[in-house]
Parts: C-alpha cells; structure tokens; sequence
C-alpha cells in the first residue's frame, strides 16, 4: 500500500502495535526471516511517514515459548526471563530495518542492557515518540509470569497511546478458532467485559483487564493482509475492535 494520499490525515496521532515474534519467522515458524521482516519494515515506516508516533512491542515466540517450556519440566520464571530476552532480539532486528527504510528508532528494554539499547523510561519514551522515532519496547514487563500482550497493554498505558492494535494470523476476534471451525463468528465489535467472559483467546484476560479498567480500546486485524496497518491508524473498521 502506498503512502496515505495528500491531505488524509491520521484517525490516531499515537499507536502501540503489538507483534506476535512467529511473524518474524515468515513461514520458518522459528527464527528471523530476513525478507518478512524487510516487508514489514516497509509498511510500518509507511505508517510513521504519515504522522503516526508508533510504539511496538514485539513477542518472543519465534524463538522460546516460555509456556511450552515450562510444561517441559523447565522453571517457570527462568523459561519466562529467556523469552524475554528473545523479545529484545526480535526488536534489534526490526529496528536494523526500519532504519533501513529511513525511519529513526530507539530500543528501549525493561531489563537492562545498555551496551544495546536504552533502559525503558517512561518521559524518555515519550519525548522519543514526539521527535518522531519509533521506540521498540523489549523484555517484556521485565517480570515473569507476565505475557508481551500485558506489556503491550502496559506501554500503551504508559505513553498515552490512544489505540492498542494487536495485529494477528485471523482478521479479527471470532467467536471460536476459525482455522478449526469454519462456521466460527466474527464480531466487528465486542466489549471487553464478553471477551473475558466467553474467554476469547485474542489476548490474555490480564491484558484485556487492564485495558477494560482504563478505557483503552484494542484494534485486532490481520497483520498478514498488506496496508492493515495504515488503514487501522486512519481508523478505517479493520478486524474487530474490543471497547
């Protein structure tokens, strides 16, 4: 999709987008797949170019899945603090790409290292996205027991995004998996309260709580569908919104 056209100006003036780390992977299913990143790269820098402060916060699945590895017999908190740190690898890569395409960014990290990025600070975060950078947020809450959908919902909160958009595999929120069931039901809208309460696996029910108590609507799209994106920040009805 090309740059939004002359005078359209944004529905959202600052986003946090929220990335599943598989998306990386492109079809590997593991590691970094250069390409799928460069692509990725490029529709999110056309997104920044428009005007949007965005924020991401980048998943760590592609590499360890700290659930799966605790159901292995591997220590819950030590699983938890590698995947965190898979989510700081996944936000290098992007941020290499991104600036390929011109666009400044700065990585931020709630664990620190700062031979490689800058510590997470909130006003620091924010006056980043307000000279125009993207900021990268990686390691996750720096806390186990605590999902990148949390920390998404999180530092939406904490840098005063107005939309939380999680983009995904499916093109929205479904009443049950429509890759198994094919007469599943896609809401164009739902509330938070309904996403709990039928236990929709969208995102955890941390997360969606905490957006629920501070009125932060969730924008979930498919992510694979080129331009989803810039048509989420212009604020055209993409996926299901959760509000």
């Amino acid at each position: 999709m090309p740059d939004a056209a002359p005078g359209a100006a944004p529905r959202f003036k600052r986003v946090l987008l929220k990335l599943s780390g598989e998306v990386l992977a492109g079809g590997a299913g593991f590691g970094i797949d250069a390409e799928r990143v460069r692509l990725l790269a490029e529709e999110i820098s056309e997104v920044a170019r428009a005007g949007v402060q965005l924020g991401l916060v980048i998943g760590g699945g592609n590499f360890f899945r700290g659930v799966a590895a605790a159901a292995r017999n591997m220590d819950r908190v030590a699983a938890d603090n590698m995947g965190m740190l898979a989510t700081i690898i996944n936000c290098l890569a992007m941020q290499d790409a991104l600036e390929k395409q011109g666009i400044p960014t700065r990585v931020m990290t709630a664990i620190q290292m700062n031979q490689v990025a800058e510590p997470y600070i909130r006003r620091r975060a924010i006056r980043h996205l307000e000279k125009g950078r993207i900021v990268l947020f990686g390691g996750g809450t720096s806390n186990p027991y605590f999902s990148t959908d949390s920390a998404g919902s999180l530092r939406a909160l904490e840098i005063q995004a107005e939309v939380l958009a999680k983009a995904t595999s499916v093109d929205g929120v479904y009443d049950k998996d429509p890759k198994k069931s094919p007469d599943a039901r896609k809401f164009e809208e739902i509330s938070y309260s309904d996403v709990l309460a039928m236990n929709l696996k969208v995102m955890d029910a941390s997360a969606v709580a905490m957006c629920r108590d501070n009125k932060l609507p969730i924008r979930v799209f498919k992510l694979t569908e080129r331009g989803n994106i810039m048509r989420m920040s212009m604020g055209e009805p993409v996926g299901t919104l959760i509000h």
